[in-house]
């Protein structure tokens, strides 16, 4: 009998214990013993304009590289420039032997001298013809002739006259010159070498200021940038007017801006890609032909662009979302289509409307439908 008034007093001990108030479950817990709404951090989708930029892979190029050649044949005497050095407009490159052509230009000023005499000659006959001709004195035929001397003495004095400036070019030929300022390549002729004229190849000189940036924009991106203008999304600069600035195989940007100067309009079968082309200025010569850079081009703005951080975006079945606080204070996904990153977020193309608070921390605590307790996420 005492056992059983011992196990009555100790089951309602227990009991006491276990009820409303006796526990402390309420102090941890939501009303009727439910879980607690998560606290979540969320930010509003407030439009805004955002500078738009595109990168590419691009390579340098001068943006003129010329041929250079003798004009005449004959015995290069010297080479006046140092390979892969700057060379200016104009300056002597090579010196072809000039005694052959100082010979022919003094044989041609004799020529014309020649020439002039015996056009003085057949003018002085033909005066002294042309009064005895008035009179009948001489024949006609010996009229005709002296007029004929006259007028082939002038035409050998303009052929005498042809030749001597052919002389005088030939022997200005002798100086090769640079045709543009530059860079000059490799010597590929060596004094005492006959040259046998334009057929021959000297050297080459390549203009690096301004240079050339040549890259390829793929057609997708070209189609991707074409919608989003029609669509309102996306504003580009009049004329194409890119500005344009390369960043450099180190990782340090070129600090010279340059433009866009050139987009075909033609795709490549091979590359899938339209060529493009900018020019930079390059006064240092930093950029040499031939280095592969980073292209980017600045100048186009997207007019509302809506950005979430990247870490509000999450992977699903059916593809990319993000999490929004509806008015119920409940955790909703939200199917989204990203476009490009723009520094640590994530510009939405389509999905989310201005107002709407996305959730950025605390998505692991959550799930759909969820209850949340929202905050405004601190700004970075």
């Amino acid at each position: 009998m005492r056992a059983q008034s011992f196990a009555v007093v100790t089951l309602s001990v227990l009991l006491a214990a276990c009820g409303p108030s006796g526990g402390d479950a309420g102090a941890h817990g939501a009303p009727g013993g439910g879980m607690p709404p998560a606290a979540v951090s969320t930010m509003t989708v407030q439009p805004k304009p955002l500078p738009a930029t595109f990168e590419y892979t691009g390579q340098t190029a001068g943006s003129r590289e010329v041929e250079v050649r003798a004009r005449v044949r004959g015995i290069l005497l010297s080479r006046n420039f140092t390979e892969g050095g700057s060379v200016k407009k104009g300056q002597s490159l090579y010196t072809i032997d000039r005694a052959p052509f100082e010979a022919a230009l003094a044989k041609a000023e004799a020529d014309l001298a020649g020439a002039r005499a015996r056009l003085a000659q057949a003018k002085r006959n033909a005066a002294r013809l042309r009064p005895l001709f008035a009179e009948n004195a001489v024949s006609q035929k010996d009229f005709d002739d002296a007029a004929s001397a006259e007028a082939i003495g002038e035409a050998d004095v303009k052929a005498a006259e042809a030749r001597l400036l052919e002389a005088r070019l030939d022997l200005a030929y002798t100086r090769v010159e640079a045709p543009i300022a530059g860079i000059a390549g490799q010597s590929l002729q060596s004094e005492g070498t006959l040259v046998s004229g334009p057929e021959v190849l000297l050297t080459r000189i390549t203009q690096v200021d301004p240079i050339w940036v040549t890259f390829g924009i793929p057609d997708a991106d070209r189609l991707m940038k074409r919608r989003e203008v029609e669509a309102g999304r996306l504003e580009l600069p009049g004329d194409g007017r890119f500005e344009v600035r390369v960043r450099l195989a180190d990782g340090q940007e070129y600090g010279r801006a340059g433009r866009l100067a050139f987009s075909d309009v033609r795709v490549s079968g091979q590359t899938g890609a339209s060529d493009a082309r900018a020019v930079l200025p390059n006064p240092e010569g930093l950029l040499h032909p031939g280095q592969f850079v980073r292209v980017t081009l600045s100048g186009a703005t997207r007019p509302a662009a809506v950005l979430v951080p990247q870490r509000a975006v999450l992977e699903g079945p059916q593809g990319k979302f993000v999490y929004v606080v509806d008015d119920k204070s409940t955790a909703q996904p939200r199917p989204v289509a990203l476009g490009e990153w723009s520094g640590s977020d994530w510009i939405v193309t389509s999905g989310l409307q201005a107002g709407e608070r996305v959730i950025v921390d605390g998505l692991m605590r959550i799930g759909p439908g969820a209850p949340v307790q929202a905050a405004a996420a601190a700004k970075p």
